[in-house]
């Protein structure tokens, strides 16, 4: 028997494979079709979510893939700078830049390479799961080998759903969606730059919003430049991504002299949660649980944040450290983080998609704000057993570079672990952490980068969890065994 069966290995399927590998569970990956999706898809991804591929394993080849991008530009028909949403060029708290601009087939490719290392993990292309069966202690996969129609099966204890926005197992669960409101018809047009480009839009992405017909340019890697342009009444759906029709949108920016058509095709964006990301045995994790309209680029960031909270929980359930009950966490807290991310997106969607003249007044006071209406947001997890918002719980931790140029996580591993400063690790510190049943790694802040997110914290030790975010911060053995104590509902 299996300990983990992930149905879809696209990006957050590929991740939360190779964390549960990495955590030495053993696991096996299922997808429909047998190579990686060969044209574009998701383009940016931000600098936790970079964290998370650090712990994957894959940052230093994927860094030869992607551009760093300067952030958003707003501007009206005319070409009017209607709000600049710049992102800092330096590296941020996560060790990472802020925000990537990315090519999805190449991080495909890394992360299933990354798989070939995790001698626990099995990866099974063309096949189809088509059935689950629940019983107390496992779960029963069937499944259909696509090309001969074979069919098998095989046991697993969990099951996690990275399966799409049609998931079977959001299906099995039972679970419905809740609507955030924003369901709209866009043309995505990807094109490859044959040499020089005239007109060239510069490195921001641009949201071109223009009542006539909204738009937005984003920049690739390499020579890959994006625009998504918006469906208008009268639009016919099977006829404007063809190629002919798609130069007469594009030809104030590009002409076919200087780009080949990569793609052209209609999406529907859509804002949804599923109301249930587990039941029992089965779990949801990326566009699954969650489906995001992509004015964040937020949406395979999303998954990526759910498959870092529930590899640790999985492996902690598996190996008997802790109840199951620590799984009812995962949407506990990852449903009021991805809903805070939506909603944003919703709202900037609606000031882009502004048509009639009362919603562009209306988007233009909305514009008027500058500065604070494009505040990056950085949400704290929900509420949970492990995560009373007290004490900094729930908050992103800093990943301080040290002075050897080596990162903190690499350093203390998927793992539990304390940071404090010097003067306060003496011997009853170092009993409260063994005493733990998460046996933290116990990290003096002698660096000056540690320290000083110490004093960002105003704090004098800093507890944090697996996935990164704080268990909560203390100032005394006493304050820090109280942390430990929010264990005592899911330690088995």
């Amino acid at each position: 028997m299996l300990d983990v069966a992930i149905i879809g290995l696209g990006p957050v399927g590929a991740t939360l494979a190779n964390l549960l590998g990495k955590l030495g569970l053993s696991v096996v990956a299922f997808d429909r079709a047998t190579e990686i999706f060969p044209l574009p898809r998701a383009v940016h991804f931000d600098g936790e979510t970079m964290r998370v591929f650090q712990e994957a394993g894959i940052t230093p080849q994927l860094l030869d893939y992607c551009h760093v991008s300067p952030g958003m530009k707003f501007v009206d028909p005319g070409g009017k700078l209607l709000v600049d949403w710049p992102r800092p060029m330096e590296i941020g708290s996560q060790g990472w830049h802020p925000s990537y601009r990315f090519h999805q087939p190449d991080l495909e490719r890394l992360l299933r390479e990354r798989l070939r290392d995790r001698p626990g993990v099995q990866v099974k292309l063309g096949c189809d799961v088509y059935a689950v069966d629940e019983h107390d202690t496992h779960l029963t996969l069937r499944y259909e080998d696509v090309a001969s129609g074979g069919l098998a099966s095989l046991d697993a204890r969990f099951v996690v759903g990275c399966d799409g926005a049609r998931s079977l197992v959001r299906r099995l669960i039972g679970s419905e969606l809740e609507d955030l409101g924003l369901h709209e018809k866009w043309l995505v047009f990807d094109a490859i730059l044959k040499g020089s480009w005239s007109r060239s839009l510069g490195d921001f992405s641009i949201q071109f919003c223009n009542p006539q017909r909204p738009a937005t340019y984003v920049r690739g890697v390499g020579n890959r430049r994006r625009w998504e342009i918006m469906l208008m009444p009268g639009d016919n759906v099977a006829e404007i991504s063809r190629t002919e029709n798609i130069w007469p949108l594009v030809e104030s920016w590009i002409s076919p002299d200087e780009a080949d058509i990569e793609r052209g095709a209609v999406y529907t964006f859509h804002s949804v949660i599923a109301r249930q990301w587990r039941k029992g045995r089965m779990l949801l994790a990326g566009d699954a649980a969650h489906q995001t309209p992509p004015f964040l680029g937020q949406g395979m960031c999303a998954g990526i944040r759910d498959a870092a909270n529930l590899a640790w929980k999985l492996q902690a359930v598996v190996s008997g450290r802790c109840a199951s009950s620590l799984l009812d966490t995962y949407q506990g807290e990852r449903h009021p983080h991805v809903d805070e991310y939506i909603r944003l997106a919703v709202r900037l969607g609606r000031l882009i998609q502004a048509t009639g003249d009362a919603q562009v007044r209306e988007r233009d006071q909305q514009f008027a704000q500058g500065p604070e209406l494009m505040r990056s947001i950085t949400p704290v997890l929900g509420a949970s057993a492990l995560n009373d918002g007290q004490g900094g719980a729930g908050t992103l931790s800093w990943q301080p570079l040290l002075r050897d140029g080596s990162y903190m996580d690499d350093n203390v591993g998927m793992n539990f672990y304390v940071v404090a400063r010097p003067g306060l690790i003496d011997d009853e510190l170092k009993a409260v952490c063994a005493a733990s049943a998460v046996k933290p790694v116990l990290v003096p802040a002698d660096e000056p980068a540690i320290a000083d997110w110490l004093d960002a914290l105003g704090a004098g030790m800093v507890a944090v969890r697996p996935d990164r975010y704080l268990l909560g911060t203390a100032n005394t053995p006493q304050e820090l065994q109280g942390l430990w104590a929010r264990l005592a509902h899911v330690v088995a």
